[in-house]
């Protein structure tokens, strides 16, 4: 242990107390690597080294170290400093150094401060578990995450416990969380869905059955009771209660010796029964578009209609008995906390349910079961459907806005035209990924120009795909080329778009894009030391030198622009000649190499769109620019010499250099430039038009490079880069006040 713990302190290297200013770039380089190499002692030197090689990943990671910690304004305080400048402050020697509460005041006020956390599964073993991330310090305005465009389009996301919106990313009951993962630009993602990808979740559990077993019912008293308990439940009726749920619903193994009176017994007894194989397992995607259960009895197959209806009665029991008045508040949360994953997802069906339906009237036997319902929610969800359509920009949007007016009696009501519609205009919407697919496949099956078999495959089972309609297309933010023709689109509840043609792809028609999973990714361990690896002082001290700070300010001189890049075309490809499909099979969806050709300076510049990377919305900062520790090292350059640097931050494993073995240490040039590279970020200024910022998406994207995307409107360039070593990312994209059109 005490071997351990001394590698671990060999890792740490002093401050430097001499002035950088003094220094050139290549000497201040040298002394780093001098102070890297120190042997480790008794009384080792501090490090602010952010990354070390660990085996298996392609990142550069951290060892944790005490942070310098980031200290709350108590109430009366002083206020806060003003925005600097220039670096250092009047006032301020260049050659001196600063008390730790004097570089609190201006180095860290409004700077945002990362925490990782690890939280475990319930009712798994150690090795799975989710990661999340909070961010404070940067005042009440410094989320990274997008508002919904509608309120209809936050059904995606589903707290147990508690008003949506949730707090915390780890109160919802889809994971990684949907409040938490959409950026605040298209096309991005916030950095708590970056972080939660990296997660290990847990498998199904099975629960043994104790012999409380479901008792045969006809469907008439399923939905009997459901009518009932759409307007009340006997909760101080004991008996009433007992003879309801076990006489018509369960088998109580001890009714003769104790029976299951008590109304933890009862809720028990629902959790084993929903616990059994033969219900339906709304955790697991492919079943998440609930309608197609319940749409009518002729559509549903091998008896899930009643199943169906049966599961959610059950459900429905289970849930007011857990929200009763007789059952504790704190009894409740501890419940809702270790529910089984399946048990969880019932509990949100029947409050959507309770949310959005109700029975109006049945009637079953033989062929004519039916069912008529009171949906309570619609007149929302058409609204909402329409004021997409209109900032979509649908290119059918007048006939369609006609057809969603439901003026025409001839017509079919919406919600009867699929199981996508009666999902989506009930408001029957689970959490999770299927709203964004909910949503456009009711747009089209309400469109009679795009309706029919060609777009009828589109599916949350693969996110990874857009379509073209009319010479313009729409693109899943899940795809990857939606995420890097972002900036030239809107990003609405999950879609990307209008975007340009793809003159590869037929009027009418879906494209599956082919991309290769990120190589980039965190560990737990990258995730727990997150703080200590981005924190704005570095390593804590007694003093802090003014030399080892510089203020970034990024080159937005309009003459430096670049003006020069493009977009030319979207290329799209056939993965194979044999992927073609013939005249049986012309409606299925081909999977395609997609590519983006740019013109810059007169020459065609084609990037592949290889990588399924990711962008993260850059956490907004309070006051600044901030200035940047000495050891943040970054290079800045303009987005059209990007296509000069290959394999940056060294995932491929190659070294563009070539050098001679170094007299200290025995490491090579090579070696050290490699490290180098592995924590080094680049900064893109992709300022000026929006392809620029295309630009530097793409050759993200061909080079498998995840990137921090940046606002300089809303967070400073020091901030930023500080948030990519947080994130174990090497490259940042720096843009100016992007702004998109209203609904107009």
């Amino acid at each position: 242990m005490g071997e351990t713990k001394n590698k671990l302190l060999g890792l740490f290297r002093s401050r430097s107390t001499a002035p950088l200013s003094s220094k050139s770039p290549s000497d201040r380089e040298k002394e780093r690597k001098h102070r890297r190499e120190r042997p480790a002692t008794s009384n080792p030197p501090r490090s602010h080294r952010r990354r070390s090689h660990s085996p298996g990943s392609p990142h550069a990671r951290s060892e944790p170290r005490r942070s310098s910690g980031i200290p709350v304004s108590p109430r009366g305080s002083p206020a806060p400093p003003q925005p600097l400048t220039e670096w250092p402050p009047l006032g301020v020697a260049r050659d001196g150094s600063l008390s730790q509460g004097k570089a609190m005041e201006l180095i860290c006020s409004g700077v945002p401060v990362f925490k990782g956390h690890r939280r475990p599964i319930p009712h798994a073993s150690e090795e799975y578990y989710n990661l999340y991330v909070t961010v404070v310090g940067n005042g009440p305005d410094g989320s990274d995450k997008a508002e919904p465009y509608n309120v209809a389009f936050a059904a995606c996301s589903f707290p147990l416990q508690g008003q949506a919106p949730a707090v915390y990313p780890w109160e919802t009951l889809e994971q990684p969380s949907m409040s938490f993962c959409y950026g605040a630009q298209p096309g991005t993602i916030t950095l708590n869905h970056w972080v939660a990808l990296s997660g290990q979740p847990a498998p199904p559990i099975e629960l043994r059955d104790p012999g409380v077993k479901p008792r045969e019912v006809e469907l008439s008293v399923i939905l009997e009771r459901l009518i009932y308990l759409e307007h009340g439940f006997e909760e101080d009726y004991e008996e009433l209660l007992y003879k309801n749920l076990y006489r018509n619903l369960l088998r109580d193994p001890d009714k003769f010796k104790k029976p299951h009176k008590g109304m933890e017994t009862q809720i028990a007894d629902l959790i084993t029964v929903l616990s059994r194989d033969e219900w339906i397992d709304f955790s697991r995607p492919e079943n998440q578009v609930v309608a197609k259960y319940f749409a009518n009895a002729t559509y549903t197959d091998h008896g899930r209609y009643k199943t169906f209806f049966h599961q959610l009665l059950l459900s429905s029991e289970l849930d007011r008995r857990i929200h009763s008045k007789h059952h504790a508040d704190w009894a409740k949360e501890k419940l809702l906390a270790q529910l089984p994953p399946s048990i969880a997802w019932d509990l949100a069906l029947a409050r959507k349910w309770h949310e959005c339906m109700t029975i109006e009237k049945f009637k079953t036997g033989g062929d004519l079961e039916s069912i008529r319902f009171h949906l309570k929610i619609k007149k929302g969800q058409v609204k909402a459907l329409r004021k997409f359509a209109r900032a979509m920009k649908w290119p059918n949007h007048a006939k369609v806005d006609e057809i969603l007016r439901e003026q025409d009696p001839d017509e079919k009501p919406l919600e009867d035209r699929s199981s996508d519609t009666m999902s989506y205009f009930t408001g029957m919407v689970l959490p999770g990924v299927t709203l964004p697919w909910l949503i456009m496949n009711s747009l089209i099956d309400c469109d009679s120009d795009a309706g029919g078999n060609a777009l009828a495959s589109l599916t949350h089972m693969h996110p990874n795909s857009g379509f073209q309609y009319r010479s313009t297309t729409y693109w899943s933010a899940a795809s990857i080329v939606g995420k890097v023709l972002a900036p030239t689109c809107r990003e609405i509840g999950g879609w990307i778009g209008p975007a340009r043609p793809a003159p590869d792809l037929s009027r009418i028609q879906i494209a599956r894009i082919r991309q290769r999973k990120p190589k980039q990714y965190l560990t737990v361990s990258d995730t727990e030391s997150m703080t200590e690896r981005s924190d704005p002082l570095g390593p804590p001290s007694d003093e802090y030198p003014v030399a080892e700070y510089q203020l970034l300010l990024p080159d937005l001189d309009p003459d430096k622009i670049v003006d020069t890049v493009r977009i030319e075309k979207l290329a799209l490809k056939p993965v194979s000649a044999s992927s073609v499909p013939d005249n049986r099979d012309k409606d299925k969806p081909l999977t395609y190499d997609a590519a983006v050709q740019f013109a810059i300076d007169g020459q065609s510049w084609p990037l592949r769109l290889s990588y399924d990377v990711s962008f993260i919305a850059a956490c907004p900062c309070a006051r600044g620019p901030h200035p940047l520790f000495f050891d943040y090292v970054y290079t800045a350059v303009k987005v059209d010499e990007i296509l000069r640097i290959k394999d940056w931050g060294g995932l491929n494993g190659n070294v563009s250099s070539i050098g001679a073995a170094s007299s200290s240490g025995g490491r090579t040039l090579v070696e050290e430039e490699e490290e180098d590279a592995r924590e080094k970020v680049l900064a893109i200024e992709a300022f000026g038009v929006s392809d620029n910022e295309v630009l530097a998406r793409a050759w993200c994207s061909h080079w498998g490079l995840s990137a921090v995307v940046a606002d300089m409107d809303r967070t400073c360039m020091a901030c930023a880069i500080r948030e990519a070593y947080a994130a174990c990312l090497n490259v940042v994209i720096l843009v100016e006040g992007m702004s998109y059109d209203d609904d107009s």
